[in-house]
């Protein structure tokens, strides 16, 4: 095996497709089946399997997958040494964003690395909090934002900021609707929370995890008629006054601004949640992606400062940390 087929099995795991990672390595579709069909050849394994919905890696494609992405983002970091540590950053970068970091960070991130660093391919990958922790697990990505810390030895997580959450609810009274009191107008308790009906996203969803810890911690049981991992619909449901939800602040101002939604505090203290920026440790790092790791946490930064962002930044001095 080579570098080039490597960097071709790798494309195809990603698309899921002989015939799109033709059109993205521009590289006629014959020439790519020969190389895998060489490696699996060599190996004496099978490493893709085959259907009319496209391919995907087996249990052994999934171990050189992995250690394909290793060898290849070291080649890179190579590259760059080589060449010199001050020229201008270029190459891929991956960045995993859960939903509700993407709507707020990713435009002003790729607009401003767009002007500052017009080497660099960013690409960003939107997912649930989990999911984004796998793909760094897995080397799939480049870095991260999780809503949690990390326990793994090969990861290093930096916290900046702290977002509240409130309990959010349809704009006019919706006692009728769900045959519930309102909530209160001051700081909600999870005891009052465990007499509405709630609208949440599903059980291992990271701010699930969060609510569900909260509510046990006051020993109130929550009741939920849907669970559903979108925002958007979230919000929709709860404005039409199918029940009420617990959401960032930040993921509802808008709404909250125009009239459509109403929010309340949650707990004492108010229920937050920190968002940390994540990178592997157990790689070298290439200029690009030190680049835009450090672009993502100047932009957050920004955003809490201009207000777009309704949350409290944490010491600007604290590091990333990882489990030792």
């Amino acid at each position: 095996m080579d570098l080039r087929q490597l960097r071709y099995f790798v494309t195809i795991v990603e698309v899921g497709s002989f015939s799109r990672a033709a059109q993205v390595l521009h590289v006629a579709q014959p020439a790519l089946s020969q190389h895998v069909r060489n490696m699996e050849m060599d190996l004496g394994v099978e490493l893709l399997f085959r259907s009319p919905q496209g391919v995907r890696a087996t249990e052994a494609g999934e171990t050189l997958e992995r250690h394909a992405r290793l060898i290849l983002n070291q080649m890179e970091v190579a590259r760059e040494a080589v060449k010199g540590g001050q020229n201008e950053p270029e190459g891929e970068v991956r960045f995993g964003l859960p939903g509700t970091v993407s709507q707020m960070l990713c435009v002003p991130l790729i607009s401003e690395a767009r002007r500052r660093y017009p080497k660099i391919k960013l690409r960003v990958a939107e997912a649930m909090s989990g999911f984004v922790l796998d793909w760094l697990r897995e080397g799939k990505i480049d870095l991260g934002v999780l809503y949690r810390t990390v326990s793994d030895r090969n990861l290093e997580a930096r916290r900046v900021l702290s977002e509240t959450l409130a309990l959010v609810g349809p704009a006019r009274p919706a006692g009728d609707l769900l045959g519930t009191d309102e909530p209160p107008p001051g700081p909600v308790s999870f005891t009052t929370v465990s007499h509405l009906t709630l609208i949440l996203p599903s059980p291992g969803h990271g701010l699930r995890a969060l609510i569900t810890e909260q509510a046990q911690a006051e020993s109130a049981h929550l009741s939920t008629v849907i669970d559903i991992d979108t925002y958007g619909q979230i919000k929709m449901l709860v404005e039409g006054g199918l029940g009420y939800s617990i959401l960032p602040v930040a993921a509802v101002q808008a709404e909250v601004q125009e009239g459509r939604l109403r929010q309340w505090p949650l707990g004492q203290p108010v229920l937050s949640r920190d968002l940390h920026l994540v990178r592997p440790c157990d790689r070298p790092l290439s200029n690009a992606v030190r680049a835009i790791e450090e672009l993502a946490y100047i932009t957050l930064i920004r955003l809490v400062q201009e207000g777009a962002w309704p949350a409290t930044l944490v010491n600007p001095e604290e590091e990333y940390s990882r489990k030792s």
